[in-house]
């Protein structure tokens, strides 16, 4: 009997690589994404069901949730709708504000607790949640992003306890840099005249970084839904094994050093 996958943030990059590869692993897949109608190419795919999610929106999380524990049996949710934002903390607006930490943070603890229920229930389920390689160490002119992902990461190990109480696994994707158009379409600046110089030079160091095909990071989220392991943490991509590891090596204060020297010259 075929598995199902509850994925959100479907609609381009990791979402829709893990929706192909899910499909062609033969699970059924319930791909969610804020604009729907826009989606054509998984129209061709059986068993391939798309809804709409804005994952700041709590009504339409509960209406969605509903609709899908009625109609399916759910096996892994995958929260990975999210967007970097870069920028200095002084130019961040409110707006910008409330919408990482909404999107990035509390549409994945949203979407769990909706689906929690249904899982204890069950007594059976595994959540996967996209975290980042900035989910374990800080780049410049990120804070917003880091304070979500970070986040993320301390509610992830706290959650693990209960939910094994009842049967339920979480897990997180820790990828570095994503071949796709994240840092186009998924992505958001703010600029301030006091930091122009540091902002574009941690910009033109970051372009001499090795991007992973989302392909390659889906195939580890695949692996994390069928391991069958108590494991929390995946690193994802061949740059995000490595400077971790750099991190461990080096010991958090040297390893700072490193990444002013790196990306900012400093």
């Amino acid at each position: 009997m075929s598995k199902t996958i509850f994925i959100t943030g479907a609609s381009s990059g990791l979402g829709k690589a893990t929706a192909k590869l899910f499909h062609d692993k033969g699970w059924k897949v319930i791909a969610t994404m804020r604009n729907p109608e826009n989606e054509t190419e998984f129209a061709q795919l059986a068993h391939v069901t798309v809804l709409p999610l804005d994952v700041t929106n709590t009504e339409q999380i509960s209406e969605i949730t509903g609709k899908v524990v009625h109609d399916f049996e759910v096996d892994v949710v995958f929260n990975n709708a999210g967007y970097g934002l870069s920028g200095p903390l002084e130019a961040i607006s409110e707006d910008q504000l409330l919408r990482q930490i909404n999107t990035n943070l509390l549409g994945v603890i949203r979407v769990t607790q909706a689906f929690i229920p249904y899982f204890r229930t069950r007594q059976k389920g595994l959540f996967i949640t996209t975290s980042s390689l900035g989910g374990l160490i800080g780049f410049p002119f990120s804070s917003l992003y880091h304070a979500t992902k970070w986040g993320l990461e301390g509610w992830s190990e706290s959650m693990a306890y209960e939910l094994k109480s009842i049967q339920v696994g979480i897990k997180l994707i820790e990828p570095g840099a994503i071949q796709t158009d994240f840092m186009g379409r998924s992505y958001d600046k703010s600029f301030h005249p006091a930091y122009d110089e540091l902002f574009n030079r941690f910009f033109a160091n970051v372009d001499g970084v090795t991007f992973t095909p989302a392909e390659k990071i889906a195939e580890v989220v695949f692996e994390a839904a069928t391991d069958g392991k108590d494991q929390l943490r995946y690193l994802a991509g061949d740059d995000a094994k490595a400077i971790y590891q750099q991190r461990l090596q080096l010991g958090d204060d040297a390893f700072h050093n490193f990444m002013a020297q790196t990306f900012l010259g400093q």
